[in-house]
């Protein structure tokens, strides 16, 4: 029986151990506890592994705007003088003519005037980054077809430099397609670099990087497999699917490479997804984001100012980028949601393949639909991991009744990641309804302001509601204990993610 007691106060040790690391996230640490207590010892393996926090980019900066973004802002701004008043003082700035505030100091950013909230005007003032953009077009690719068209015609013009930053390039089909057009491009002499990501792209053999290289590509991987596992970083990873061209044309949203966004898996059949093609200054947000990753991958800074070139986009579109990942010092992009959600006053449309939020979303969207706001999810009724389906139905249990509508996707895998808020702004971009996107990917989205951009989501959103089923409070009623016991289950684990 002395191996039993040894046993007992090793577990015990160990679980004192995580309780002390996660007690600022007391719904992490129960989850880590459950699966301690599931498998003793292998648990502690897999925590020592899994959880370690993300520490800072080295050399990179966490908050502001890049030397090349300020300088690409001077020349959008012009000669304009800011005005004077203390920092962040929204009343004490100025407006250009299109009505974005003109940020104090020496870059004159432009700052958010446009949410129409006050409170939400002024998060997004602080929000890490070059602010609000007010001269973009904005086109809304409402499937990977149209998004792979407009990206390979695109990359097909490029005069200087194609950057893409991906979390899957897989080496089928329409990869193969994308290779062959960046090959082609490297040839005629134009600088290609392309990142992915070490675990959704672990299936991408060498064989088609190397192809790649030979032609000029410069390829970097983001947190490779087995570097990540040894460096206990393995659950962080590069989420973004970022596209830009030249400078002056970007593409993000949901959509990665690979056969299945062209409903090529049989199990999920066809793929919704939403993803984003800009034109305008919005474009130097996505420059931005990308050469900071590449210094991350490559340890290269790049200097030359021809990468953020002036923007000569005549459209009034206003879009905010907002990137988020653990090396920041603000979780941006889960403040931004929780104030758009909170600052609703008519209607909450949220499109998410995977629905794990915190206490605060939780919340914030019980508080806006008892106080009469019409709060519409949908989420996938065909679900592509199943233990993530299980917890994203006990949430959506909770907040069915306050009176929160949920609609599962039928005619396919639901995997747009869309919020809109009134017909005041769109949220798009690769960031899930979830823990992971939250806090531990590294994430992009872009906050559009512009109503006819808002229209065209909120059309593509009540044909999604005619092509699912809704998810009634009877649906909870005729489940069986199993059925209970997973969502139970999966609910506590969620955290993990």
């Amino acid at each position: 029986m002395i191996w039993l007691g040894v046993l007992l106060l090793v577990i015990y040790l160990q679980a004192i151990v995580m309780a002390s690391l996660e007690y600022r996230h007391p719904a992490k640490a129960v989850a880590w506890l459950l699966v301690l207590f599931i498998f003793p010892i292998v648990g502690f393996i897999m925590y020592y592994f899994i959880s370690r926090r993300f520490s800072h980019r080295r050399h990179l900066p966490v908050r502001g705007t890049s030397h090349l973004e300020a300088a690409a802002y001077e020349g959008i701004t012009g000669t304009e003088e800011p005005a004077s008043g203390a920092a962040g003082n929204l009343e004490g700035n100025i407006k250009d003519k299109d009505g974005c505030y003109l940020e104090h100091g020496g870059t004159a950013n432009r700052k958010p005037a446009a949410a129409g909230d006050q409170q939400l005007d002024r998060l997004l003032w602080s929000v890490p980054g070059p602010g609000m953009t007010c001269h973009n077009e904005v086109t809304v690719l409402t499937n990977a077809e149209e998004a792979y068209k407009a990206i390979l015609e695109a990359i097909g013009m490029a005069e200087d430099h194609i950057h893409l930053d991906y979390y899957t390039i897989r080496n089928d089909g329409i990869g193969r397609r994308f290779k062959e057009a960046l090959i082609a491009k490297a040839r005629q002499g134009i600088e290609v670099r392309v990142i992915y990501d070490g675990i959704g792209s672990y299936e991408l053999d060498e064989a088609y990087l190397g192809e790649l290289r030979a032609a000029g590509v410069e390829t970097k991987c983001f947190l490779p497999a087995l570097i990540a596992f040894l460096d206990k970083r393995i659950n962080y990873r590069n989420h973004r699917k970022i596209v830009v061209v030249d400078g002056k044309v970007g593409f993000l949203g949901g959509i990665n490479i690979g056969d299945e966004y062209l409903g090529g898996n049989p199990k999920l059949g066809f793929w919704r997804d939403t993803h984003l093609r800009i034109s305008g200054e919005a474009v130097l947000s996505l420059q931005g984001t990308f050469l900071k990753d590449w210094e991350y991958v490559s340890g290269i800074r790049i200097k030359d100012e021809r990468y953020f070139p002036p923007q000569s986009s005549e459209s009034s579109q206003r879009v905010q980028i907002v990137s988020g990942g653990p090396d920041a010092e603000e979780d941006s992009i889960l403040a931004v949601t929780f104030a758009a959600i909170g600052g609703a006053k008519e209607r909450i449309y949220i499109a998410t393949p995977y629905f794990i939020p915190n206490a605060g979303i939780i919340q914030a969207l019980k508080v806006a639909a008892l106080s009469g706001v019409d709060v519409r999810i949908i989420l996938p009724g065909i679900p592509d991991t199943r233990i993530v389906y299980w917890a994203s139905l006990s949430y959506a249990k909770e907040l069915l009744g306050a009176g929160v509508k949920f609609y599962q996707y039928q005619k396919g895998f639901m995997h747009a990641k869309v919020i809109l808020v009134d017909d005041r702004l769109a949220s798009v971009g690769t960031a899930n309804m979830d823990l992971r996107s939250f806090y531990k990917n590294f994430e992009l989205n872009a906050i559009i302001f512009d109503r006819s951009t808002v229209h065209r989501l909120e059309r593509d959103f009540l044909q999604d509601l005619k092509d699912s089923k809704e998810l009634r409070p009877e649906h909870y009623a005729r489940r069986f204990g199993l059925h209970s016991f997973k969502e139970i289950l999966a609910r506590l684990l969620s955290p993990l993610f």
